[in-house]
């Protein structure tokens, strides 16, 4: 009887990529694949790649060398690249690595698994390897937006929702897993729905995803602020199972910026959404993203950026420079007219003051007590979040002296006490 051939899959890039090579792996038959997790010798090297900016593209690439490398030195057999980058870059990629045995795109996991031998399923499944409290849910797949700085349409394609039947069918299997938080992710989660029923139902989706037994916490990402739905803050209000939390890329605040970057909505419509939000869900975490020295960027436009965060205090703020992307409107009409030094500084500068945002925020919440899931455990502490934190993206609650056999995957009440720029400590109660 032959053994099962040794398979390993590197995943570079965002939560949705990792959802993907769940979905993949999950459909691998163990009596012909072995998933491997170390570093030993594989049959199958497969590489998940993310294209979306610059400095994701040189990370896909030396990724790729470098297993072109273990290829050579006999650490692995066939060499299969997929996503995003080779979504995007399928022709220059096969001229310049020829060494590698299959080049397949981000839309193309069902060719991968054939190419395995494997014939492929409904993509309800996940891979698991370990145990986990959460886990991704990818809700949609591609975007119709056409903001001028993103190249995701043309590498994902048109906005295509998941049936609510397979979401509630993937979500019921992960908490039968010992799942408890579920992290709602697409490229715009409020947009669900409408291809598929002619509506916007992504407050319909909480309510059947809440209805799943084991499932504590559903925490929604990527959420686009025009025309954002009502019964979704209806239920971050007053569905228990719903955090007060939400990740709201805005990108900027100035009337010309938002414009430039055709994001449909103005400084003023921005300003009421934040209001509403924290009006509508009482002590709601927002998470939001700018993008800094955009094509036209002036010092004024970036001024009014940083005293509309000093306004809005998010809990949590993320920044990039901009990166000019071929394909996309503003690398085809805008000049990049803004210095490289002048992107640094502005980062910086907008990063400090979020710093100390952060801290106050989290000096604020000395002395309360929290429900928190474990993430981690190590010697004599536990990785933590809350409700008002995500995993990977934001701080972390540190729980100091966890009480013997916690687990990952465990809710505990804890009362924090003392916090850092981004963390926070916590003690048992």
């Amino acid at each position: 009887m032959n053994r099962p051939r040794r398979l390993k899959v590197i995943t570079l890039g965002c939560s949705k990529n990792s959802v993907d090579t769940g979905h993949l792996l999950a459909q691998l038959p163990a009596d012909a694949y072995s998933v491997v997790e170390g570093d030993e010798p594989v049959d199958v090297l497969l590489l998940n790649t993310c294209g979306f900016i610059g400095d994701a593209k040189e990370e896909s690439v030396n990724a790729i060398l470098a297993a072109v490398e273990a290829k050579k030195r006999g650490e692995a057999g066939e060499l299969i690249v997929f996503g995003c980058l080779s979504q995007r870059y399928p022709d220059e990629l096969r001229a310049e690595i020829p060494e590698v045995d299959a080049w397949y795109g981000a839309r193309e996991l069902a060719p991968v698994l054939r190419h395995l031998g494997v014939k492929p399923g409904p993509l309800t499944a996940r891979y698991q390897p370990r145990p986990q409290g959460y886990a991704y849910l990818k809700i949609s797949e591609g975007c119709d937006r056409r903001c001028s700085y993103c190249a995701i349409p043309f590498i994902r394609g048109a906005h295509r929702s998941v049936p609510m039947e397979a979401l509630v069918e993937e979500a019921s299997s992960l908490a039968a897993r010992g799942v408890k938080e579920l992290i709602l992710i697409a490229q715009d989660t409020t947009y669900y729905g409408l291809d598929l029923y002619g509506r916007r139902a992504l407050g319909e989706l909480l309510e059947r995803l809440s209805a799943i037994p084991g499932i504590v916490w559903i925490r929604i990402h990527y959420s686009y602020p025009a025309d954002f739905p009502e019964d979704v803050l209806q239920a971050m209000a007053n569905n228990p199972k719903v955090c007060r939390y939400l990740d709201i890329p805005l990108q900027h605040i100035a009337d010309g910026m938002l414009e430039r970057m055709h994001r449909h909505v103005d400084g003023a419509w921005t300003r009421a959404l934040i209001a509403r939000l924290r009006a509508e869900v009482p002590g709601v975490a927002l998470r939001t993203t700018m993008i800094v020295g955009h094509p036209g960027e002036t010092e004024e436009e970036f001024a009014e950026l940083l005293d509309f965060v000093r306004e809005a205090r998010f809990e949590r703020l993320g920044a990039f420079m901009y990166s000019e992307e071929e394909g996309t409107w503003g690398a085809k009409h805008l000049r990049d007219d803004v210095p490289a030094e002048v992107k640094q500084e502005r980062l910086d500068r907008l990063m400090e003051l979020q710093r100390d945002i952060s801290l106050a925020c989290n000096q604020a919440r000395v002395g309360s007590e929290v429900l928190v899931i474990v993430d981690d455990v190590m010697a004599g502490t536990a990785i933590c979040r809350s409700e008002f934190e995500s995993p990977e993206v934001d701080g972390e609650i540190l729980l100091r002296n966890p009480s013997p056999g916690l687990r990952v995957g465990d809710m505990v009440r804890v009362k924090i006490v003392a916090a850092e720029d981004y963390d926070l400590i916590a003690e048992m109660i």
